[in-house]
């Protein structure tokens, strides 16, 4: 069983009735998949109750960007989490809020803008120069909001992860963010809601990416010249909008002192970007 919230009072009311729970916060776009069905399944593991939210915000969103078009899959959201509540131990509870407006996360009047400075300018941010700002300030609500104890997001948005967790740390925000591997499909694909907007032919195309991360992985772990190869496969392939080995701490270039590094990478189809990255550990 889940409790489903679309209003802000009403979710407020029940926010304010729990005491000593855990909660586990999930902060989701919608049109749920593996990888969020997996974040979800650690929040609940970790904490009394979960929540997930299902917001999709058109702050992270630039000026022809995907906003209009981005699937809104209310119903099949609740029936998935809906087959994860069936197998949750009694004690455990998951609640859904799904505001209906934009008001149920930002009240009439709103004008906060979180930025969080040279992070946010590169990789993502040097291709969409607003995303992050959107990207922090509505995570931002969403932890005001729940007042979640933990919450959980996946490995394949790096870039996003690094800086919410710098925000966290720099605004002295009380909640622990858990990272989770990112889920892939049979063939090695990153899942992402944007993958429904690739045709089969596309599908197929863009396994450049995830093997290509894993070429870059196998030269860096035999101490090889990667440096050429990403240098070559860039020189060859305007798809890529970039590919980078970067420190996996801060995205900046590794030093002798990097413990380990990211392969991180987006490539452009004609329906969709799609981002991907491996860690590696260096063993220094």
């Amino acid at each position: 069983m889940i409790k489903l919230f679309n209003n802000r009072k009403d979710f407020d009311y029940y926010r304010n009735s729990l005491s000593t729970q855990t909660i586990g916060l999930v902060p989701t776009m919608g049109n749920l998949h593996k990888g969020h069905i997996s974040l979800l399944e650690k929040a609940i593991e970790e904490n009394d109750i979960a929540i997930v939210t299902i917001f999709v915000n058109p702050k992270q969103f630039g000026p022809n960007e995907d906003f209009d078009k981005y699937p809104r899959t209310l119903d099949d959201d609740i029936s998935k989490i809906s087959s994860v509540a069936l197998l949750l131990d009694k004690k455990k509870e998951i609640v859904v809020y799904a505001p209906s407006s934009d008001e149920g996360i930002y009240p009439e009047g709103f004008s906060t803008n979180i930025s969080m400075g040279p992070m946010t300018q590169k990789l993502e941010g040097a291709v969409r120069p607003t995303h992050f700002d959107g990207v922090t300030t509505v995570v931002y609500r969403l932890f005001a909001i729940t007042k979640a104890h933990t919450a959980y997001f996946g490995q394949k948005d790096v870039q996003q992860c690094l800086i919410i967790k710098k925000m966290v740390h720099d605004l002295e925000i009380p909640i622990k963010i858990n990272i989770m591997p990112i889920i892939r499909n049979a063939e090695g694909l990153a899942l992402s809601s944007r993958n429904q907007y690739l045709t089969d032919s596309e599908r197929s195309e863009a396994l450049v990416l995830p093997q290509t991360l894993q070429k870059v992985e196998k030269l860096i772990r035999t101490k090889q010249d990667y440096k050429t190869f990403v240098s070559d496969v860039k020189a060859h392939d305007t798809k890529w909008d970039y590919l980078e080995i970067l420190d996996s701490k801060n995205l900046e270039d590794p030093t002798d002192k990097t413990k380990e590094v990211v392969i991180v990478a987006a490539y452009r189809m004609n329906s969709a970007r799609l981002l991907d990255n491996i860690l590696v550990s260096l063993g220094n």
